[in-house]
């Protein structure tokens, strides 16, 4: 049997859990958290930016269909309010710089997400300078086609945001926003037509069925169904395309990040579990399945400090390479052993 290297990227760290949902046990390579094996090994500074150039803040990162990685950050700080910096990086398959995007558009730009036409869509999740709580949808070009919700507003109506955190497109072209950040945020999901017609909301703030902290991440599995990041519950939700509840899964541990490939491949990046918090879980990724909830791999996030940043996004593109989201942290490569 031979091992064959499949590329796979990261800009930090990562993690995610097992456990049981719904009273239900779930299969795995390994019954305990953490101990589920780890076929990647990692290659730093993967993407290549501008000479002088660091990376601030990161939530999120996609591929669209040419193998292209997009990458949104927070113009090499905290957020982009006075800065010139282009948030929005884009990196061809071997890691170098295709273009950048966004300047002076976002306040502090937050989930990303890549449509089957090659549209972008940002969140931006903070307000000031009337500008901020809004989706964007921008051509490849950074043309801005569409926005959802009112500038520099917060609010929980059909025409207003509080909290964007991330954007998942339907196959249909529906639109689901992930309406909140913790706090005073909204904690909702929002969904609109492909025209960005308001069609419905539901959540609140809450610990049950329906009801988020943190609705953080958002992917959408080949059976339509919505999968929330619901992080500060340490948990995944799932609601048909309707909005009903249909069950929730804890052995991914705090969701931050969310991915489904489309073998129903689900991927979860875990930026915050530790051992104050959602205990016994560590950071990392974890990769399993959509279908079943089995947990088949852990990928530990690197560096022991409990104060480093670890991966919040993550994404797998047609090849199966992995790409993951970290707060100030080089682009990495992650590469995965696959036997023959």
């Amino acid at each position: 049997m031979t091992a064959l290297r499949v590329r796979s990227l990261v800009v930090g760290a990562i993690v995610a859990m097992a456990t049981v949902s719904g009273g239900r046990p779930y299969a795995q390579s390994n019954g305990q958290p953490n101990s589920q094996p780890n076929p990647y090994r990692a290659t730093v500074n993967w993407g290549k930016v501008p000479e002088g150039r660091k990376l601030g803040l990161q939530a999120a990162v996609d591929v669209d269909h040419r193998g292209n990685v997009w990458a949104v950050e927070r113009c090499a700080g905290t957020a982009c309010t006075g800065r010139t910096e282009a948030p929005l990086f884009v990196f061809n398959s071997s890691g170098d710089l295709v273009k950048s995007l966004g300047a002076g558009m976002f306040v502090s730009p937050h989930g990303i997400g890549v449509d089957s036409d090659g549209n972008m869509w940002v969140t931006d999740y903070m307000a000031a300078d009337g500008k901020g709580q809004q989706v964007f949808k921008l051509s490849p070009e950074g043309k801005v086609l569409m926005t959802l919700g009112t500038a520099g507003v917060a609010g929980d109506g059909p025409d207003t945001l509080n909290g964007p955190s991330d954007v998942a497109i339907a196959p249909n072209g529906d639109i689901y926003v992930g309406d909140g950040h913790g706090g005073m945020t909204n904690a909702r999901i929002v969904k609109f037509s492909k025209d960005g017609k308001f069609i419905k909301a539901w959540g609140k703030k809450g610990t049950g069925p329906g009801e988020f902290e943190t609705p953080h991440s958002l992917a959408i599995d080949s059976r339509g169904r919505l999968f929330v990041g619901d992080r500060g519950n340490n948990r995944i939700q799932i609601f048909d395309p309707e909005g009903r509840f249909l069950d929730e899964w804890k052995q991914f541990g705090r969701p931050s990040g969310i991915y489904i490939d489309k073998n129903d491949v689900l991927y979860v990046a875990d930026s915050q579990s530790d051992d104050t918090r959602n205990q016994p879980f560590k950071r990392g990724i974890r990769v399993g399945s959509a279908k079943d909830g089995s947990v088949t791999a852990f990928i530990p996030h690197p560096d022991p400090d409990p104060k480093s940043f670890a991966a919040e996004g993550v994404v797998v593109d047609a090849a199966g390479n992995i790409y993951i989201a970290a707060n100030n942290t080089p682009l990495t490569k992650y590469a995965a052993l696959v036997n023959e």
